[in-house]
């Protein structure tokens, strides 16, 4: 089923309302479980943040997750063999470059995950629903280091390579149910994450 493009005509609340009601229509009643992918900047943080309240459902973030500046790919196989199927993942602990706690999930609750990587092959059927956020690389780079300055500016490429290397072989545009517009997301102005990664 081809995926869904949804416009914004009565602006974000409208299209956060949207999206959860194809959501809960995917989910058929039973527990949702929502990916949002797309490049680095493009707004999945505060679009998840968003989502995930009008849900009412968990939230995980990669940006937790990644172990390291590296760790993509980790991430991303941490969605299928960690988060959902046993309902925990661990944290990196980005100050001391180490993993951190355990922590834990309501299996039973809705969950949103977001972040590079979370939308795979392996990803998407384990889930209920997939969401990617297109927004060009220029836009997504000035809006990134607009955040989280000289840190992310100096990982940028590093990073990027990683999202090429990914995007490239997963498709996650094209596993996804529903394609959102990033520049009608609102653009990223406050750090909601802490630690050096809260822009991917």
């Amino acid at each position: 089923m081809p995926a869904e493009s949804v416009p914004a005509p009565g602006g974000t609340e409208d299209l956060v309302t949207r999206v959860a009601r194809r959501v809960r229509s995917l989910a058929g009643g039973g527990r949702a479980v929502t990916l949002i992918d797309g490049g680095s900047g493009a707004g999945k943080s505060t679009f998840a943040t968003s989502l995930a309240a009008e849900l009412g459902s968990q939230l995980v973030r990669l940006d937790d997750v990644y172990p390291g500046w590296d760790g993509l790919e980790a991430g991303s196989r941490a969605v299928y063999e960690e988060i959902v199927p046993l309902a925990h993942w661990h944290r990196w602990d980005w100050d001391e470059s180490r993993a951190g706690d355990i922590h834990r999930i309501d299996p039973v609750r809705d969950v949103v995950i977001e972040g590079c990587g979370a939308l795979s092959h392996p990803g998407r059927a384990v889930a209920t629903a997939g969401i990617w956020i297109e927004l060009d690389e220029r836009e997504r780079h000035r809006r990134a280091i607009a955040r989280d300055g000289a840190v992310y500016e100096a990982e940028w490429d590093r990073w990027a390579a990683q999202e090429a290397v990914f995007f490239t072989r997963e498709r996650p545009d094209l596993l996804a149910d529903i394609r959102l517009d990033g520049r009608v997301l609102p653009i990223p102005g406050l750090r909601e994450l802490s630690g050096p990664t809260a822009s991917r």
